[in-house]
């Protein structure tokens, strides 16, 4: 059987309301007609590098492994900062240098990078303020058409790459208490914690056991469902990403609790 078209991600802070996202897919349709094109988001938080890392970290698993997925949202545009290409055995991701990859580097496993230098696969014209358009597209058509990531430019040490100084989960097993944070707010206002599944179960409490308070006020108990409590309350539970969620039914709670990036979670156990 042929071999499936390559299917390119992009994921971008440039929303949906100018032609940057359009002028990207018009650039890789023209030199690699052959691949598929799909929108990852286009709604990241103009220049939030940390809010695209836990977004594409959360994303990834769910595309093929030979997905590239391309990311542009990239603050330094214009200046020095390298574009690089990672290779793994998840995918291929071709970012900025801007720590956006910093979840994907500290997974285990096989990463090949390659800082993208070589200008024939560029357009002609650079622009300072448009490299979406004249560096990020072309050189994803490029990859598309076969091109040899090597043929991009030299090798880097991954561990060199820019990585953001992510908050940490703090677990007290022997309490069976954590600490954690907020670490993005989603499209309904839903407050998305760094506290996983996996850091729950270490504790060694049953779910229901646990009591959340979000910045030192009372959330209640884990749920299974937003739909667990009546309309308008306030509702734990482990959302789609496997980590710990603060919602409101029907509702949204980043404004109704008035929380914000780094607003800090507390899970303690329920005496009695």
């Amino acid at each position: 059987m042929p071999a499936d078209p390559p299917l390119i991600a992009l994921t971008t802070d440039f929303g949906l309301a100018d032609e940057y996202v359009g002028v990207m897919k018009g650039v890789i349709a023209g030199r690699a007609p052959q691949a598929r094109i799909t929108d990852l988001c286009h709604a990241i938080p103009p220049q939030d590098v940390r809010h695209a890392a836990y977004l594409l970290d959360a994303s990834w698993p769910y595309f093929p492994p030979s997905t590239l997925h391309v990311v542009v949202v990239d603050p330094g545009v214009g200046t020095a900062r390298r574009i690089i290409l990672l290779d793994t055995d998840h995918g291929r991701f071709l970012a900025p240098d801007n720590g956006v990859l910093t979840l994907l580097l500290d997974r285990p496993g096989r990463q090949h990078v390659h800082a993208v230098t070589n200008q024939e696969f560029f357009l002609h014209t650079v622009s300072a303020t448009f490299q979406g358009r004249d560096l990020f597209a072309p050189v994803a058509a490029a990859l598309a058409n076969g091109t040899d990531p090597a043929d991009l430019g030299p090798t880097l040490d991954p561990a060199a790459l820019t990585r953001l100084a992510l908050p940490q989960p703090q677990i007290d097993a022997a309490t069976g208490s954590a600490m954690g944070a907020v670490v993005a707010i989603d499209h309904f206002g839903n407050l998305l914690t760094n506290l996983s599944a996996l850091h729950l179960t270490a504790l060694n409490v049953p779910l229901d056991r646990l009591m959340v308070q979000l910045e030192g006020v009372a959330v209640g108990g884990i749920r299974d469902t937003y739909a667990a409590v009546g309309p308008n309350a306030v509702v734990a539970l482990i959302g789609s990403r496997g980590t710990l969620e603060i919602a409101v039914n029907q509702g949204n709670a980043a404004l109704r609790l008035r929380a914000s990036i780094g607003s800090r979670v507390l899970l303690t156990p329920v005496s009695g």
